[in-house]
């Protein structure tokens, strides 16, 4: 710890980054974290929302004022109808299939919004009932099979047929929001014949959709890394909200909008302020707030946003980053393009990796010095903790008595330790003592949140604000209104013969892989997913061997036909990352992981 204080005060607070994954970790840890790298003096603070719904932080903020899902769970069994853009959660988030079992049983209709027609959207079975586990649930009642990219050019499509079919909510659209007439504009911009062709759907379909969601009462819109992970992935969100917006599906039962998260704390994450553009409680970085949180802190905070996550990377590649200290995550395997992470990893002079298994980038040559701290799991965290899900509910996990392994220490304990190392002299200004401590101080600055210092036992939980946000159409925003935005379809460049290529995931955990056959699509890691009439037309079939190529890099691969749009293709993540470039991202800083291939048959 006295190396790595020493390294860091070497290296000043500009030329610092911490970055947090979403591995089972606490609120305490996120919040001990970002304070202590504020009592460096960096604001070089990110954590993994960052790579996956900092879109939709973007605009759910932008548009209603909040940054988080505005339902809960209960409202999707509750629902009329739940469309699913861009979200295979019967693989990624395979617990929320019981909630979609339980509103099929009401009554509720499922669409799915995605180039691939997902086996387990079609059929699922859901272990935790006899039924379903015995003989499967019909799940997706329709399917749209959009072009990759092709989302807000479908949702323009789709809201110009409500439009002719006077299906728009004309009472909440005037009284509850502003923007609507500049976006009105914009769709009679747009002709059909070129939405057809961004989507990928033709105005027939796009008229189905627009009947069956102008005929629910009520309706859940979820989305996840489908969605985000592109260029255009703010846009995408704002599109989406559009779309909730003009039938009132925003703070009422059954309706919602929810940006589906597939970790037990990431949503706690930039909520605490480990977030390089926002301080707790998703207050922005700038020199009000700052002022405001060293008046409650006691010692100077940094008022200019941080490096994020891919900034970190980018700055170690032009040698301008000294020490990269990683808690949890595995850059190497979760970012584009690897082998200019590897190039970039190796220039940091002191790499930090603290975690509590092994990642292949604690293995890459360091600048000078790589350091491993074993950490504990939030099970073993003295005084517990607690983490905050997809519906924002704060649920408490008490302390697992046992053995523990070596010198594993909690992890907003190593941080507290070592931001002490840096600055003795202050060290008492910091706090972070107790796990209770934290929490304590966790309501006082982040008020959204008061109550978590009451959480004691298992089972002990609270809902940030309640079941509903935004309920009866009160929005927290400078006129109490929801804002609809112009969204345009995005322009992709495809020649002739090539495709669109997008990374999925199979039977893993982020880039963990746990089995080399994905068990839903029967895909091998090695697969290209690709439409039957695409193969038969490049003369290839099933377990063809291919190469893969794009302007960025190439791998071998072999056909795995499926119900995918034609135009698309799918491999897996991390393998498909040599395919994509290293600095592509959406304003709000996620990677984009699309970009056009060709593939060339090599039997």
């Amino acid at each position: 710890l006295d190396l790595i204080a020493a390294a860091i005060r070497h290296a000043g607070s500009d030329r610092i980054g911490i970055y947090l994954t979403a591995r089972g970790l606490t609120n305490e840890v996120y919040y001990a974290a970002q304070k202590a790298a504020r009592f460096i003096g960096t604001n070089n603070v990110d954590n993994a929302a960052r790579v996956c719904h900092a879109p939709s932080t973007v605009a759910l903020k932008e548009s209603l004022g909040v940054a988080a899902t505005t339902c809960s769970y209960r409202d999707v069994i509750e629902s009329d109808l739940v469309v699913l853009f861009g979200s295979d959660v019967a693989n990624a988030q395979p617990v929320f299939m019981k909630y979609l079992y339980l509103a099929k049983k009401r009554g509720a209709r499922v669409v799915v919004v995605n180039p691939l027609r997902e086996p387990g959207l079609e059929r699922y079975w859901v272990p935790s009932n006899v039924e379903s586990a015995v003989f499967g649930t019909l799940v997706a009642d329709e399917f749209y099979g959009v072009h990759t990219g092709g989302d807000i050019a479908f949702v323009n499509g789709v809201l110009k047929c409500m439009l002719a079919r006077g299906s728009i909510d004309r009472s909440f659209v005037t009284e509850h929001t502003t923007g609507f007439d500049a976006l009105l504009a914009e769709l009679e911009e747009e002709p059909f014949p070129a939405l057809e062709r961004a989507s990928g759907v033709d105005r027939p379909a796009m008229d189905r959709f627009a009947t069956t969601y102008g005929a629910a009462g009520s309706a859940v819109l979820v989305w996840s890394m489908g969605v985000t992970q592109h260029a255009h992935g703010v846009d995408n969100v704002r599109a989406i909200v559009n779309l909730a917006l003009a039938r009132g599906n925003v703070g009422r039962t059954g309706a919602g909008l929810m940006p589906i998260r597939g970790h037990s704390g990431v949503q706690g994450g930039a909520e605490m302020g480990c977030y390089a553009t926002a301080f707790p409680g998703g207050a922005p970085v700038d020199a009000e707030h700052a002022a405001a949180l060293a008046a409650e802190w006691g010692f100077d905070v940094p008022a200019r946003p941080g490096l994020d996550a891919g900034a970190m990377v980018d700055a170690a590649r032009r040698g301008t980053l000294d020490v990269l200290w990683s808690s949890g995550g595995n850059f190497l395997d979760v970012l584009p393009a690897p082998q200019a992470t590897r190039d970039a990893l190796a220039r940091v002079p002191l790499r930090v990796h603290q975690d509590i298994v092994l990642t292949k980038q604690m293995l890459v040559e360091p600048g000078e010095t790589v350091v491993l701290l074993p950490a504990a799991t939030r099970y073993e965290q003295p005084g517990g903790g607690t983490s905050t899900t997809t519906e924002r509910r704060v649920a408490f996990s008490p302390e697992i008595p046992g053995p523990r392994v070596g010198e594993a220490r909690a992890e907003w304990q190593i941080f507290g330790d070592v931001a002490r190392r840096v600055r003795p002299g202050d060290a008492g200004k910091l706090g972070c003592e107790t796990a209770e401590g934290i929490r304590a101080e966790i309501a006082r600055v982040v008020p959204a949140y008061r109550g978590i210092e009451s959480l004691r036992e298992l089972g002990d939980a609270l809902q940030i604000g309640g079941r509903h946000l935004c309920e009866g159409g009160m929005f927290p925003t400078r006129d109490g209104r929801a804002r609809f935005s112009v969204v345009v379809p995005p322009r992709v460049d495809v020649p002739e013969g090539a495709f669109v290529l997008s990374t999925r995931r199979g039977k893993q955990f982020n880039s963990m892989v746990w089995a080399t056959r994905d068990p839903l699509t029967g895909a091998q890691r090695d697969a290209l997913l690709m439409a039957p009439d695409d193969a038969r037309r490049l003369g290839v079939g099933d377990g063809d061997p291919i190469v893969v190529r794009s302007a960025f890099g190439e791998m071998r691969a072999r056909v795995h036909t499926a119900p995918i749009r034609e135009g698309n293709v799918q491999a897996f993540f991390p393998e498909a990352n040599v395919l994509l470039p290293a600095e592509r991202r959406d304003p709000s800083g996620v990677p984009d992981y699309n970009t056009v291939v060709e593939v060339v048959p090599t039997a």
